[in-house]
């Protein structure tokens, strides 16, 4: 079974598809998802990483990935080396992993980048949002045509038609992680 990963530039309906197909996951989640607070003053917006499934959105420097417009950023690194690693690092077969999103700041992080791979490689469910329109970044062109992946690329024209594609698929998940457990009871 292949992982998911949706595909898409800005404000195209890809948090809205993943954070949908999340709802329906009944088993444990993990990994990260990323929030963009409202644009300030200079045009520029903050960027913080929170555990997946966690409501709690509570904005520190251990959490802030950095601040960027639509041309530029400034990427702190620490937070993948450190706190995204940490959350990647607690996955556990019980569950689906979670990661949103994925794109041009993660790709500065080498030892996040190769985790993230290393996930990808594994069998434990990958549902992840993917930057889209730049294969010049090789960790995006990597992930783009990672062999255990699926891409879906998503539009605000197709949004719907792809929750209606990928809603059996993490249903398979689920039943696949819950009889797993079954099994070793």
């Amino acid at each position: 079974m292949k992982h998911i990963l949706i595909c898409g530039e800005r404000n195209t309906g890809k948090t809205a598809l993943f954070e949908r197909l999340l709802k329906l996951c009944r088993v444990p989640v993990y990994g990260f998802t990323t929030t963009v607070t409202r644009t300030r003053g200079d045009g520029y917006h903050e960027i913080y990483m929170f555990p997946a499934g966690s409501t709690d959105r509570t904005e520190r420097e251990e959490n802030h990935v950095g601040i960027c417009n639509t041309r530029e950023r400034t990427v702190n690194l620490p937070v993948f080396s450190v706190y995204g690693l940490g959350l990647l690092s607690r996955v556990k077969p019980d569950g689906i992993i979670a990661m949103d999103e994925l794109g041009f700041m993660e790709a500065r992080a080498p030892d996040f980048c190769a985790r993230v791979l290393e996930l990808l490689d594994g069998d434990i469910p990958v549902l992840a949002t993917v930057k889209g329109g730049r294969p010049d970044v090789e960790f995006l062109n990597t992930l783009y045509h990672h062999p255990k992946a699926q891409r879906y690329d998503v539009s605000p024209e197709n949004v719907d038609s792809l929750y209606e594609i990928l809603a059996p698929l993490v249903e398979r998940w689920n039943k696949r992680i819950e009889n797993a457990e079954t099994d070793s009871v």
